[in-house]
């Protein structure tokens, strides 16, 4: 396996991974690991978006103005 060595972190962003670690009873290191394995091995946002399906027209999700006479579609 590889090392990775980061150099000049800003002390809150160290203060954060130290109580996301914590929260997950992890390590630091352990967590940086799980950080860039979560965010690294996900597709990219493109190809993610490229592969969603067409179900629909563009006037499907028009977006309209509030008004008082608007209907509440959540009731």
């Amino acid at each position: 396996m590889s090392q990775l060595i980061v150099h000049d972190l800003d002390e809150s962003l160290v203060e954060r991974l130290r109580e996301r670690a914590a929260a997950h009873g992890r390590s630091l290191e352990a967590e940086h690991r799980a950080i860039l394995a979560a965010v690294l091995q996900r597709p990219p946002l493109v190809e993610m978006l490229c592969r969603m399906p067409n179900v629909g027209r563009d006037e499907d999700f028009e977006r309209l103005q509030d008004t008082q006479d608007s209907p509440n579609v959540f009731d």
